[in-house]
């Protein structure tokens, strides 16, 4: 779906993350989410490059962890 896009809309964003329009915006607010772009009066986007180094750089579960 949203291969190859440079860009993604916050409804991509949502459906991407399962999150909500409110949970995005509050996690902007608190700096835990990259901020989008404007691209016109009315009009933002995010980066696919902004989105996958938060990715990258939020923690993963340890395996061993979960074994208790």
């Amino acid at each position: 779906m949203t291969e190859g896009r440079a860009l993604l809309t916050g409804r991509e964003v949502r459906e991407r993350y399962a999150v909500s329009k409110s949970w995005l915006y509050e996690a902007m607010r608190q700096g835990d989410f990259p901020r989008p772009i404007k691209i016109g009066a009315q009009a933002v986007r995010w980066r696919v490059t902004d989105l996958e180094q938060w990715e990258a750089s939020r923690p993963t579960a340890d395996p061993d962890s979960a074994r208790g």
